[in-house]
C-alpha cells in the first residue's frame, strides 16, 4: 500500500490497516512525500500488521515531481519483489501502470484537475497536461478504483472519463474520539497552507466571532512558503492525542472548505461531539446532509452569521452535536473494513479471470498460428 505522510492519506491507511488486523491481513506500508514524523513512526509500531517502507520521493501533484515519482517507481517494484503482495493498494495515481505481479486497486482520495477546478473556478494549465495524462492512464490500468465519496467518483467521470468507481467512505473509530467537557471554542484543523482547506476566511471574521477561535495544522507549504494568520490561536502541529484533546474540548468545528472529496477531519470532529458548521460543496453535503450547517465558501459574512448563530442557541448547538455524531457512527471501521475486503477478493479474482482469458486468447492465437504454418 503507498502512502504518504502529508495529509488525511496518512490517517486513513492506518485506520484501514487497524480495521484489516483482525482478518489477518499483513500490510507493507511504502511512504513517500515526506518522513513521517514522530507521532505517525508510534501509530505504525502500535499496528502488528504493518511494515514500513520510508522514502521521500515528492508525490506526482507536486512541481516538478515525475523524475521522482519514476525513481519511486523502482523502489517499489524492489519492495513488491521482497513482500510479494497478493494486492497492490495505491493511494495515488501514477504507480498503478507499473509491471505488478499482483492487481492493482486505486483509492482516489483526491486529484489536482478537480482541486483546481474547485478552488481556482477554472481548468488547471498547460503545466498539468502530463499529470493529466498520467492519471487517465493510470486509472485505465488499474483492476479496481474506488472513491471515498459519490462527489470524487463523479470527478473521476467528469475530468478523465473514468467509470465503475465504486465507493467505500471512510471511517473513524469511536474509542479514539469521543465528546468531552465542552468549552466556549470554534476548532479548525488541516493543512493551513492548502487554499482547498480556505481556512484564511475563517481569520479574516476571527474578530466578529463570539468566541475564540483555534487552528492545528501546517501554515508552511511543502515548498517553504508561509501563510500568516492574524486573529486566530494557531496552535501548530500536533499530535494525534492532542488532536483528540481539542476535538473533545471544541463545542463548534468549522470547515469552510472549497474542495474536500471526504473530510476526515469532519468526521473525527462529528464523533467528538462537535457542531459542525461546513462549506456548502457536494462532498460535505452528501456525506453531512440533516446534520450540519453549511455555508458558501465565498460568503464570508454568512460563515460569520452562522458561527454566531450556532454559539448564541445552545439548543440549535447540542442538536447539531447529536446529529453529527450519529451520522458520524454510521462510518463505522467495521463497514470499511468489510468493504475493503470484498473488494480486494473481488479485485483480485477479476484479475485472475482476465489473465487466464488472456492466456487461452495466446493459446488460441498460437494454435491457429500453427494450422496455418501446417
Amino acid at each position: 500500500m503507498t502512502v504518504d505522510p502529508i495529509g488525511g492519506v496518512w490517517t486513513y491507511a492506518l485506520e484501514l490497516a487497524r480495521a484489516l488486523e483482525p482478518h489477518a491481513v499483513e500490510i507493507a506500508l511504502a511512504s513517500m512525500g515526506a518522513h513521517p514524523t514522530c507521532d505517525q513512526y508510534k501509530q505504525v509500531l502500535a499496528r502488528k500488521n504493518v511494515h514500513l517502507f520510508e522514502s521521500s520521493y515528492r508525490l506526482e501533484w507536486m512541481d516538478d515531481a515525475w523524475g521522482d515519482v519514476d525513481a519511486a517507481g523502482d523502489w517499489l517494484l524492489q519492495i513488491a519483489e521482497r513482500v510479494r503482495p497478493d494486492l497492490i493498494h495505491v493511494n495515488g495515481y501514477s504507480h498503478a501502470v507499473l509491471r505488478w505481479k499482483a492487481p492493482v486497486l486505486i483509492a482516489a482520495h483526491s486529484c489536482v484537475l478537480s482541486w483546481w477546478r474547485s478552488v481556482k473556478n477554472e481548468e488547471a494549465p498547460p503545466r498539468y497536461d502530463e499529470y493529466r495524462v498520467r492519471v487517465a492512464a493510470a486509472l485505465a490500468a488499474a483492476d479496481t478504483v474506488v472513491a471515498p465519496s459519490a462527489a470524487m467518483r463523479d470527478v473521476l467521470s467528469f475530468h478523465y472519463g473514468h467509470a465503475g468507481t465504486i465507493v467505500i467512505r471512510n471511517a473513524g473509530d469511536p474509542r479514539l474520539f469521543g465528546p468531552g467537557e465542552k468549552s466556549p471554542l470554534v476548532f479548525a484543523c488541516g493543512r493551513i497552507w492548502d487554499e482547498a482547506k480556505n481556512l484564511p476566511l475563517v481569520d479574516r471574521i476571527a474578530q466578529q466571532i463570539e468566541w475564540p477561535i483555534a487552528f492545528a495544522g501546517d501554515c508552511r507549504h511543502p515548498t517553504g512558503s508561509t501563510i500568516a494568520l492574524q486573529n486566530v490561536r494557531c496552535l501548530g502541529k500536533l499530535s494525534m492525542p492532542e488532536m483528540r484533546q481539542q476535538f473533545a474540548r471544541a463545542a463548534i468545528f468549522v470547515s469552510p472548505a472549497r474542495y474536500e472529496p471526504f473530510g476526515l477531519s469532519a468526521l473525527e470532529a462529528a464523533l467528538s461531539g462537535c457542531a459542525l458548521v461546513l462549506g456548502d460543496i457536494p462532498s460535505l453535503r452528501e456525506t453531512w446532509h440533516g446534520a450540519a450547517v453549511f455555508v458558501s465558501p465565498d460568503d464570508a459574512i454568512g460563515l460569520a452569521d452562522a458561527l454566531n448563530n450556532v454559539i448564541d442557541n445552545p439548543k440549535l448547538r447540542q442538536d447539531l452535536s447529536r446529529r453529527a455524531r450519529a451520522r458520524a457512527l454510521e462510518f463505522s471501521p467495521y463497514r470499511m473494513a468489510n468493504e475493503y475486503l470484498a473488494t480486494y477478493k473481488s479485485c483480485a479474482a477479476e484479475s485472475r479471470a482476465f489473465s487466464a482469458m488472456a492466456h487461452q486468447t495466446v493459446e488460441r492465437s498460437n494454435f491457429t498460428l500453427t494450422e496455418a504454418v501446417a
